[in-house]
């Protein structure tokens, strides 16, 4: 055998059936699928969904949720890769939290102040802070499994990235079953939510994505 047929040998048997994108892709499929899963078989959506559709609070909360979710994924799959420019998905994840301020702020104006502590603290912040976490587990799961066949430089910093991008997504189906639609509930509960899954997934992306 010539030695240029066995480098290609070697090359052919170490090469990945499948390129670390496409795996990538295929693990956040998979995550969205565990949530969607757990979501509409033992939560669901509000009883009143069909009015809150036609209402701009409740689409609101996707404005938010979808945009950050989609940023976020962009942003892991470019941190799991060294070199990569992570610039444009950390804009896109940062545009999620300037809109709800912006909500925040018109909600401020509109409201007397008296309303005010009455729509941030709302009735379903123990369900925020149980659920969002709770739905995040199969997306985190799925991603972390996945990182480990990437090369990130960060491995905290990844793995706290992963806990946002499943806490997102978790976020999103629960936007669908929680009532409190005002912007200040969003701004108040849902970042606590969302550290949570962050500081969960620091954690174990230190100790499961090193080198």
């Amino acid at each position: 055998m010539k030695t240029e047929e066995f480098i290609d040998l070697l090359a052919q048997d170490t090469a990945p059936a499948f390129a670390f994108r496409t795996l990538f892709l295929a693990a956040t499929l998979t995550g969205v699928a565990i949530a969607g899963l757990v979501f509409f078989t033992a939560i669901g959506v509000r009883p009143d969904v069909e009015r809150a559709l036609r209402t701009g609070r409740f689409l609101f909360k996707f404005v938010i949720t979808v945009p950050l979710a989609l940023g976020a994924v962009g942003l892991l799959l470019s941190l799991a890769r060294p070199g990569t420019d992570i610039g444009l998905w950390r804009w896109v994840v940062f545009a999620s939290p300037a809109l709800l301020l912006g909500a925040v702020a018109s909600e401020l104006w509109l409201l007397p102040p008296a309303a005010w502590r009455g729509q941030m603290i709302g009735h379903n912040g123990r369900l925020c802070l149980t659920l969002i976490p709770l739905l995040s587990l199969g997306p985190l799961a799925c991603l972390l499994a996945v990182l480990r066949r990437g090369a990130p430089a960060h491995p905290g910093r990844t793995g706290a990235a992963a806990g946002l991008t499943a806490a997102a997504i978790a976020a999103t189906f629960y936007a669908a079953n929680c009532d409190d639609d005002s912007p200040l509930f969003v701004a108040f509960w849902y970042p606590m939510a969302f550290a949570v899954m962050a500081a969960a997934g620091y954690g174990l992306g230190q100790r499961l994505l090193r080198w």
